[in-house]
């Protein structure tokens, strides 16, 4: 399946720094722009695999109050 995506990319210190926009957590960087958006699709699969695999433990959640 192709799905289509955006990436954000800046520039730091003369690395290309990016993230995928609306996909959490997958962010990633390169010498150049080719290099950022071969690193930034490694990151994007490496995400997906993490999420595919059953936890080992029972994963809980709770809510938290946080002062901005």
């Amino acid at each position: 399946m192709l799905r289509h995506f955006t990436l954000e990319y800046w520039i730091d210190d003369g690395w290309y720094v990016g993230r995928l926009k609306g996909v959490p957590g997958v962010f990633s960087q390169g010498e150049t722009l080719e290099k950022l958006e071969e690193n930034i699709k490694d990151a994007y699969h490496l995400m997906m695999a993490e999420e595919e695999q059953p936890p080992s433990s029972e994963i809980r959640t709770k809510e938290l109050k946080l002062e901005v």
